[in-house]
């Protein structure tokens, strides 16, 4: 049960926010609704009570004051749609309530009309109809109910002052809970207007965290997030800057190592090779293979390097002509594709795909490019018609000095480095590389980069 819950709930921090905070706003109200109904009932039978005293206390003397006869006049033209009044030889009621309504009702009564036998109560809508049928009021939830005695003149029979009213104002209920739930429904736009903008201003610093983290996994060591917010906020943003500072210092050191490292192997690798080619030829040829798969390992070496580190401008790249280019460079064919663009450094961006290209060609005998999109991305395709790689071992063809032939010779190829190289290089465009074997045989190299702004879909 609590899964299914969970599955309900909106995924993102505004939209719960909104949820949580209209659940309670809601609830809130409702009690105030429940308190503020409960009490004005409360005051409302209170003022109905005083103003049907008042009523009767004014009335009472009026009807002792006129002859029997013109008594049953009088309450006809005092009676209302809420009141009924009549004057009668026997009381409605035979007794008054015990509840503390009545009995205050009945002992104020008493005290304002001195003499006159007063009895009354205070009865729910279901006792009024069957008890009283048409002498009971039309509207109301209850009713107040007096029998009062008249006193008359001597010899004069016995007779009773019968009230029942409630005392209510017809109408009135309808328009005061139309203005409550208007009330209601402008205060609950209005907070909820303002906390969604206050959780927008909270989350929008979240929401850049979160994407230059995802940037910073693909290798953007160049990626900073604004330091603004909460406080929190803010202490987050300041760790993520100095995390990728001291990251960038370190992948830069290391590849000053590896360049330096690279470079100062060519002078000895060099020096021996002139050496070897001195020896007869069966003493020099094996040594001269060595220092040649050296020197591969060693211009790998600095190529990596300098892959790694290019610190060019970002410019906008079509595609397509981009890709004509190269492949014209290289005898590739590029297959007719749609016009995209992408955000890039145009000397890294060939270094990576050419590496791409060359491999094609050098391993699988042929390189057939083409580009299409897939949502925000521009997918470059490049397949061979190789033997392929063994599935094992996709993975690990981006690390550095793997290669799907395991030697090292200048002839088939370099030390390694050169898709390890191209991943370096998509991924500090917040892109990535993968590999997979294709179904009718050969490999497939799939690069995928964001589209750049402005390239619509017919562009």
């Amino acid at each position: 049960m609590t899964a299914r819950l969970r599955a309900l709930l909106p995924d993102g921090l505004a939209a719960r926010f909104a949820l949580l905070l209209a659940a309670a706003l809601l609830t809130a109200n409702l009690v105030a609704l429940i308190l503020l109904s409960t009490e004005r009932q409360r005051i409302d039978r209170e003022a109905n009570t005083a103003r049907e005293a008042e009523r009767i206390v004014a009335l009472v003397p009026a009807m002792e004051a006129l002859a029997p006869h013109r008594r049953a006049a009088l309450a006809r033209d005092a009676s209302t749609r809420v009141a009924r009044i009549s004057v009668d030889p026997a009381p409605l009621l035979d007794r008054s309530r015990s509840d503390i309504r009545s009995r205050g009702l009945q002992a104020r009564l008493a005290s304002l009309l001195g003499g006159n036998e007063v009895r009354a109560a205070i009865l729910d809508r279901s006792e009024i109809m069957p008890r009283f049928g048409d002498r009971g009021p039309q509207r109301g939830p209850g009713a107040i109910t007096l029998s009062i005695g008249l006193a008359g003149s001597q010899g004069a029979p016995p007779a009773w002052l019968n009230i029942v009213s409630t005392g209510g104002r017809p109408g009135g209920d309808g328009v005061q809970g139309r203005v409550f739930l208007l009330v209601l429904g402008l205060s609950l736009l209005a907070v909820l207007g303002v906390g969604l903008l206050s959780v927008r201003q909270l989350t929008r610093p979240l929401s850049d965290l979160a994407a230059a983290a995802r940037a910073a996994g693909q290798g953007d060591r160049s990626i900073r997030v604004p330091e603004r917010g909460a406080r929190e906020t803010r202490q987050a943003a300041a760790a993520f800057n100095d995390m990728q500072a001291k990251i960038a210092r370190f992948e830069a050191e290391r590849l000053r190592t590896l360049a330096a490292v690279g470079h100062d192997l060519r002078t000895p690798i060099t020096s021996l090779r002139i050496r070897a080619e001195m020896l007869d030829e069966d003493d020099g040829a094996p040594m001269i293979r060595t220092l040649d798969e050296m020197a591969v390992m060693a211009n790998g070496l600095v190529a990596f390097a300098q892959g790694s580190q290019d610190v060019e401008a970002v410019a906008r790249i079509e595609l397509v002509p981009f890709l004509r280019r190269l492949c014209d460079e290289r005898g590739a064919q590029l297959a007719e594709t749609e016009p995209l663009a992408v955000m890039a450094r145009p000397v890294a961006l060939t270094r990576a795909i050419g590496n791409l290209v060359d491999n094609a060609l050098r391993y699988g005998k042929a390189a057939r490019v083409e580009v299409a999109r897939s949502g925000d991305s521009a997918v470059i395709r490049i397949d061979d018609d190789g033997p392929g790689i063994d599935p094992a071992r996709l993975d690990q063809m981006f690390e550095p000095f793997v290669r799907g032939d395991d030697s090292r010779s200048s002839e088939t190829g370099g030390a390694g480095l050169g898709l390890s190289i191209a991943r370096s290089i998509i991924r500090a465009h917040g892109g990535d590389i993968s590999l997979r074997n294709r179904t009718g045989g050969g490999l497939r190299a799939t690069v995928s980069l964001a589209v750049a702004p402005g390239t619509g879909r017919g562009d």
